[in-house]
Parts: structure tokens; C-alpha cells; sequence
């Protein structure tokens, strides 16, 4: 992936040289260079004045294009404002990109710290242990993350999708608060593929941007003439619910043996285990994201629904 998961926010580095960084006269202390990727480095930082720490997204951006992305992103920040969505606390934007005469640009995002880490650090050391999961804690993290995707599904004048939900990029808040992360892929949901060159052009946008064991069938084999919608989403969060169930996407597995995952997501074949606690009730829940067909698929509103039956059903049993 080019863009750099903010889940690196939470990855310890080594310790920098006191480097400051001054954003719309803020001054922030490098306090960690916890990651990068292909264009961006997330730093760890603290207000000089405030004495908080933030994390930094620095975004490098070598032409018009990245440029172009990254202030796409800033402004998707703007769009979707939830309790449930990482918010944007301050931003800049440095320079010109130009690669004629190999300039760079930057665009600085100053975002919330988590200390408490991600969705994904918490389900593997809880994997280490086989410590399940309540299906009713759960099923209300659950419901909080979808209320978030819903935020980018009813922007105005068209929806948007996140397009790289995965475990890894929902942060875990106070209380265990999910929130939704690093809106670097967010792209408008509904896509008209018109021709051969359409079809190529959003497959290689999904390779580079949509994480493989969450992103949905149709982003693999991208039809030269079809509508793609925000239910590219909805089939990442059946995999974000069976995984905070049985710790990890159901092609988690196949990816890490370096199987085809394509394969595996347009066949579809999903099992369960026998040794986790959760009733059928929360399987069919799973499956009803993770149909093959997006046109089979529910928008996030019976995904709610549904959700709210589920979780009805298990408190009147308490």
C-alpha cells in the first residue's frame, strides 16, 4: 500500500532527536518517528504549549496527483465529523510538487494520539490467550464502528467510502471507544465502470489503497461495465465482525501463507469455529455482509438493523 495505515501511530520506534515541527504558529516537540510508507511518516509529538501529545501524518507528495490526494484527504476530515471518526485537529500544506524539477511537496495532519492502540493490537494479544470477546460487547463496538461508516455513507451531495476498513485502522478510544481511521482511501462510494480502461484503472486503485484480506470480490476482478457502491465497505465490516470474533479476517490465513486471496474472496467460502462462543445468530449476521454479489449485499442501514435484532435477542437471554 502506498498510503501508510495510521495504525503505525501506535507502533513504538526509536526515539529522535528533539526535532520541532510548527504548524499555523503551533509548535510541536518529535517526541517518536513511529513509522512510514510509501508516502507519508507518522510522528508521535507533544504541544509545546499544551503539553499534550498528538500524532503527526506527514504526507509527501511528489507530484500533482499525490498532492492532489492529500488534500483530498484533509478534506474528507472536513465532510465526515462523528464521534466515531478520527477527527482532524490542525493541518498545513507545504510547498509545490513538481517533478520536472524534482520538487516535493508536504501536507502535515496533526490527529489525535491513542495510547490504548488499535482493534487489531487488541484481538491478537487477546488471540495469544484465545481471551473471546462477549458476543453483547461486541455486538456494541460493532454497532458504534457502523454507526461511523454511516457518517461517510450519507455525505452530501453523494456518499463516500472509506474503502480500506480493517482492524488495523480503528483506533480504541477511552473506554474502548472504536474510531474510525485514516481516510487516505476514502473515495466517493458510487463508481459508474465504463469500458476497459475504467475497470483497470479502479482495480489498481483498490491494489494500492484497499487492504487485501478486507477489501471486497468486486475491487479484485473490476468488470469493464458495472457500478461499484458504497457496499465495498459493508463487506469489510462482515470481515471486522468476524474477526473480532475469531480474532482475525477470515482471509487473513490464505494471505499469510501467500495463497491467492482473490481466490478466496470471490469463492467466498467462509468457516466458522467450533470453539468460539458465538451463536448462529451472529454467523448469519457475518454472512449477511459477505456475499459475493454487492447487489446481494445490505446497505449499512439493515446492517444496523439487523444488528440491533442480534443484540436484542442475546440481552433478553441475560
Amino acid at each position: 500500500m502506498n498510503s501508510l495505515g495510521l495504525s503505525l501511530i501506535f507502533k513504538m520506534g526509536c526515539l529522535c532527536s528533539k526535532e520541532t515541527i510548527v504548524i499555523n504558529d503551533r509548535k510541536y516537540t518529535v517526541l517518536e518517528h513511529l513509522g512510514e510508507g510509501g508516502f507519508s511518516t507518522v510522528l508521535l509529538v507533544e504541544d509545546c504549549t499544551l503539553h499534550k501529545k498528538y500524532a503527526i501524518k506527514k504526507i509527501t507528495c511528489h507530484g500533482p496527483e499525490d498532492q492532489r490526494l492529500a488534500v483530498k484527504e484533509v478534506e474528507y476530515h472536513s465532510i465526515v465529523r462523528h464521534p466515531n471518526v478520527i477527527e482532524l485537529i490542525d493541518s498545513t500544506h507545504q510547498g509545490t510538487a513538481d517533478p520536472v524539477v524534482n520538487a516535493t511537496s508536504e501536507v502535515l495532519l496533526v490527529l489525535p494520539y491513542y495510547h490504548k492502540g488499535t482493534l487489531a493490537q487488541e484481538l491478537e494479544r487477546r488471540s495469544k490467550y484465545n481471551e473471546y470477546m462477549g458476543s453483547i460487547e461486541i455486538l456494541n463496538m460493532f454497532l458504534l464502528i457502523c454507526e461511523g461508516i454511516k457518517a461517510f455513507h450519507e455525505t452530501k451531495p453523494e456518499p463516500l467510502a472509506h474503502r480500506d476498513l480493517k482492524t488495523a485502522n480503528i483506533a480504541l478510544g477511552d473506554g474502548n471507544v472504536p474510531i474510525i481511521m485514516d481516510l487516505g482511501s476514502v473515495a466517493p462510494a458510487r463508481v459508474k465502470v465504463c469500458g476497459n480502461q475504467a475497470a483497470h484503472s479502479l482495480q489498481e486503485l483498490a491494489a494500492e489503497r484497499c487492504s487485501m484480506p478486507y477489501r471486497a470480490p468486486e475491487l479484485f476482478n473490476v468488470e469493464s461495465y458495472c457500478m461499484v457502491d458504497e457496499r465495498t465497505d459493508i463487506w469489510s465490516l462482515g470481515c471486522i465482525l468476524y474477526a473480532m470474533c475469531y480474532f482475525k479476517s477470515p482471509f487473513d490465513t490464505v494471505y499469510e501463507r501467500g495463497d491467492s486471496v482473490a481466490l478466496a474472496v470471490i469463492s467466498a467460502n467462509i468457516t466458522f469455529s467450533e470453539n468460539a462462543p458465538y451463536n448462529e445468530d451472529m454467523q448469519n449476521l457475518i454472512l449477511m455482509m459477505l456475499k459475493v454479489n454487492p447487489m446481494e449485499r445490505p446497505y449499512i442501514y439493515s446492517v444496523i438493523e439487523s444488528a440491533h435484532e442480534v443484540l436484542s435477542r442475546l440481552e433478553g437471554r441475560v
